[in-house]
């Protein structure tokens, strides 16, 4: 077993339960497995807080369980398809948060109001609208990367959303920046709507100020201390 990917799924369960995206045992992180076997994901039947060394499985791209004792997940194609599809993507986190959820709902672009935003826009966050059921066949997990492109995340209505990066820090955030940003704009959508946003030259010019390799770790790291606090 490769103790370092384990526990840095470990890590990213306890870092997305911090975070508040959790929902009960559904939802999971993955990472790439370095010897191409598939992917390494938290096993079925648990919470992000739950998770431990022991429940942590290794994923074959047809779905058989290579390593670890736990059940997979229904939906491990959306994993092995991205990545699959994605040479670039080391980790993946498929989540039902509740506000990007409600987001995806409502059809309207997410706008670059808040810093989270700038991620998903210019362009705009792609959207899956194939189907609002699980991700259980590979055929529908690659129709899911193919949506995805080259973004960072993808906002699934009816089910939830995807996101990305070349890790698993970057996409545990990319994860966690998303729901944020779906929060804010519903809060100003409750709010009569929102009036100002950042303009595609300011969009550019934040990526890199506010979410640079050091702020999105920065950003991890606190998610860690925040989930130790909690466990202890």
């Amino acid at each position: 077993m490769n103790d370092n990917t384990v526990a840095m799924v470990v890590r990213a369960c306890h870092a997305l339960a911090a975070a508040d995206l959790t929902d009960m045992v559904w939802g999971h992180p993955a990472i790439r497995d370095k010897d191409g076997r598939g992917v390494w994901m938290k096993a079925s039947g648990w919470g992000f807080e739950e998770i431990t060394a022991s429940r942590v499985v290794l994923v074959s791209n047809d779905g058989e369980v290579l390593a670890g004792t736990g059940r997979r997940h229904i939906e491990y194609p959306i994993h092995t398809e991205i990545m699959r599809a994605r040479p670039d993507v080391g980790a993946t986190v498929h989540t039902h948060a509740p506000a990007l959820s409600a987001f995806a709902s409502l059809d309207t672009p997410l706008l670059p109001i808040s810093h989270d935003g700038v991620l998903f826009c210019e362009p705009q966050i792609p959207v899956f609208t194939r189907t609002g059921a699980l991700i259980a066949t590979a055929s529908l997990g690659a129709a899911l990367a193919e949506t995805l492109g080259d973004a960072r995340a993808c906002l699934m209505p009816q089910h939830g959303a995807v996101a990305v990066g070349p890790d698993i820090e970057t996409a545990v955030m990319h994860a966690v920046l998303l729901e944020r940003a779906c929060r804010t704009q519903l809060m100003a959508m409750a709010a009569g709507g929102p009036k100002v946003w950042s303009d595609r030259d300011e969009v550019e010019l934040k990526r890199d100020q506010a979410w640079n390799s050091a702020q999105i770790e920065a950003g991890w790291q606190y998610l860690l201390r925040a989930a130790d606090r909690t466990a202890s």
